[in-house]
């Protein structure tokens, strides 16, 4: 009698985006900015799960334990795991923890913390197997943070588990293409020639950044901006012209420009420099991936030495693939590691 293998959905919640993944291949990426509207979490997901194919067993890893709507990361954890339960509708969960593992809900309800901020080890251990030989490095820059995690020889060489350890590793920055404040990402900034100071509020971001370069299409729908406005090119000359104290009257679309560049070089010299911490032998080789890959295509050029080489998850796994890829990396180690129950 044949054994039919069971098919996946992963799915990784975070703060800002919901991410899902299938085993046939098709993946999906919505944002949502859970610490708005925690209690809408189960209908959310439950609604991203029925765009994709029915699944007969569930995987899920995390990042939203640590929103603010959220007294600890243990009633985190514990909030995300009722909503996913609630949303799959009876199917069985498995929950990838920090220890490289699957764990049934049961065991993760009495041990809660496992399971925080698990989604990076997923995907770093599915891409260590594309570096088989030598020093490498996983460059993983989405909407709000990066993950630069070491690799050798096949194998994750990551030094921190929690949020804190990697914060102080470097192996987690807290910088994204889209939701990053330029406050936060610098005191000052060159504006025509001389730098200057940046306003201490939020009235642009690093998606201000990209639209104006070009890396990141317009999208006049997306009104998830700094100030609500749309996600255009010209809607960001407005947001970026705020942070010097200045508006469209006397903020040129060549000062725009040339503000972005100024600042996307800040970008750039940060993640190259918690790089050079992650790493203690130069990395040879470089996997790039994320909604910020265009980003992390370039820090790789950066960094490697001539001969380097770069491997692009959009280019392997899709576009989408890359976007959602700790999802699709927990459905590799899913599919391998079998039926769970």
């Amino acid at each position: 009698m044949t054994t039919t293998s069971p098919t996946w959905l992963a799915l990784d919640v975070g703060g800002a985006n919901l991410k899902a993944s299938h085993s046939s291949g098709k993946a999906r990426s919505v944002p949502f900015e859970l610490w708005k509207r925690p209690d809408e979490l189960a209908l959310v997901t439950a609604q991203l799960i029925h765009t994709l194919p029915p699944a007969d067993r569930i995987a899920l890893t995390m990042t939203a334990e640590l929103c603010d709507c959220y007294a600890t990361k243990t009633v985190g954890v514990h909030a995300v795991i009722d909503a996913v339960v609630e949303a799959v509708a009876g199917l069985p969960v498995s929950i990838w923890g920090t220890d490289g593992r699957f764990h049934p809900v049961t065991e993760v309800q009495a041990n809660p913390l496992i399971a925080a901020a698990s989604n990076w080890l997923a995907l770093a251990t599915v891409v260590a197997r594309l570096i088989p030989d030598g020093p490498g490095i996983l460059i993983d820059i989405g909407s709000t943070t990066s993950d630069l995690i070491g690799l050798a020889d096949g194998q994750v060489r990551g030094q921190g588990r929690t949020d804190t350890e990697r914060l102080q590793t470097g192996e987690l920055v807290y910088l994204g293409v889209r939701r990053t404040p330029l406050c936060a990402l610098t005191t000052e900034l060159p504006f025509r020639g001389r730098p200057t100071g940046l306003m201490a509020e939020f009235f642009a971001s690093t998606l201000d950044i990209y639209l104006t370069l070009g890396e990141i299409a317009s999208d006049p729908k997306d009104l998830s901006t700094a100030d609500g406005r749309p996600s255009t090119a010209d809607a960001a000359v407005d947001r970026l012209a705020r942070m010097v104290g200045a508006d469209r009257d006397g903020f040129t679309s060549e000062d725009s420009t040339a503000f972005a560049q100024g600042a996307d070089e800040v970008v750039l010299g940060r993640l190259e420099t918690a790089i050079r911490k992650v790493c203690a032998d130069p990395p040879r080789h470089a996997v790039v991936a994320g909604s910020g890959e265009f980003l992390a295509r370039r820090l790789a050029r950066r960094i490697l030495p001539t001969g380097g080489t770069i491997l692009s998850l959009g280019e392997v796994w899709g576009p989408l693939g890359s976007s959602a890829a700790c999802a699709h990396a927990l459905v590799v180690l899913a599919q391998e590691a079998g039926d769970l129950e």
